[in-house]
């Protein structure tokens, strides 16, 4: 696929819309070896993952589903029920997490960013495979270290839910041309 026209496809495809058919492990390696390549201020890298898959995406979205359901003011069962789907309905969960630079040589702001950009990689590859992925950011992300180990200085930036789809996506409009985002200073 030309890269253009996957950057420009590139669309979220939810957990709701994946079909029951699971991603091959070495696919999603593959995938996680395109996201090591962006790029990094320092040399830092610091983009980290881990992996649900198999047995353990139940076991997690129960643990996401009790966290919001004893964390949350009126806690609402239609959603306590689809935070728990969300992983059951995925191939893979992909927790997408940033490892603090010990030193500090770069601003945090950057090591969000290259992270970032490392989702970017995976996601525009994982399109050309009609493999779907959402970011989501659900405040309990922040409780992922109580079911998962962390090094010190590593913190989750959320969930990437990925599976096959083979529905067509919307292609989008933009809500304003790049020409309004952009002064010319010559």
């Amino acid at each position: 696929m030309d890269i253009f026209k996957a950057i420009i496809e590139r669309r979220s495809v939810y957990p709701h819309q994946f079909k029951n058919k699971t991603v091959e492990d070495s696919i999603i390696e593959k995938l996680l070896e395109l996201a090591n390549w962006a790029p990094t201020h320092r040399k830092t890298e610091p983009w980290r993952f881990k992996v649900i898959t198999g047995g353990f995406k139940e076991k997690a979205g129960e643990f996401f589903k009790n966290i919001y359901l004893e964390t949350t003011e009126n806690p609402k069962t239609f959603k306590a029920k689809k935070i728990a789907e969300k992983f059951t309905q995925s191939s893979h969960v992909i927790a997408v997490c940033m490892q603090r630079d010990p030193k500090e040589s770069v601003p945090e702001w950057e090591e969000i960013a290259a992270t970032a950009m490392a989702v970017q990689n995976m996601w525009i590859a994982s399109h050309s495979l009609k493999i779907g992925m959402y970011w989501s950011t659900p405040s309990f992300k922040n409780k992922l270290d109580e079911l998962i180990p962390f090094n010190e200085g590593e913190k989750c930036l959320g969930f990437l839910y990925c599976g096959y789809f083979d529905e067509q996506t919307d292609l989008l409009e933009r809500q304003s041309e790049i020409k309004q985002k952009i002064s010319w200073h010559k």
